[in-house]
């Protein structure tokens, strides 16, 4: 199965703010800047099913690319808890610092860890894979995206931020049978 996943645009006010699944819109013209390249991108693709995440930076760019969308609750961003909205500068540093240290297995307060984020996409790459579709398309968020890597490529969790997932950025991977075969295909575009 090929699956190509495709990060959202920058939502309008993120700049330094805590904003995992607070649901930022994005500015009309980009939204469709990014999808007018991405449908040059995917010409030719066959996607069986196009699924996104609910919040409306995601599911608007979805909406452009393929009316017939699903959202899938699982596909959403990390959950900051009660730092959600704030500044990072606001939030206590003590407590940023705690979460930092371990981002992986700790969660913010009221929310949840990296690890959590990483279940959710494992189930829903788990049901994927009992599908029959031959290509499948994510309109997603970077720690989603992030926490596929690490599945399908077999690399650590922490290791992925190495990675740089532009907005509006575009991944192929190919999903084998077994794990060894499957593979990045490419990674493209972005601001």
């Amino acid at each position: 199965m090929n699956l190509l996943v495709i990060r959202h645009p920058e939502p309008l006010g993120s700049q330094g703010v805590c904003y995992g699944q607070s649901d930022l819109s994005v500015d009309p013209a980009v939204l469709e800047l990014i999808a007018s390249r991405l449908r040059q991108q995917l010409a030719g693709s066959k996607v069986d099913l196009w699924l996104s995440s609910p919040l409306q930076r995601c599911s608007q760019l979805a909406a452009r690319l393929d009316p017939g969308y699903q959202t899938d609750p699982r596909l959403l961003e990390m959950n900051f808890g009660d730092w959600e909205g704030q500044r990072w500068d606001d939030i206590d540093r003590t407590d940023l610092d705690t979460w930092s240290a371990d981002y992986i297995n700790a969660a913010p307060p009221g929310g949840e860890s990296f690890m959590a984020l990483q279940q959710r996409v494992a189930s829903l790459l788990a049901d994927l894979r009992q599908r029959e579709l031959s290509e499948v398309a994510v309109v997603s968020h970077a720690g989603v995206i992030r926490a596929l890597l690490s599945l399908v490529l077999g690399i650590p969790l922490e290791s992925t931020w190495r990675i740089e997932v532009r907005f509006g950025a575009l991944l192929r991977l190919r999903l084998g049978a077994a794990e060894y075969q499957n593979r990045l295909l490419e990674l493209s575009g972005g601001d």
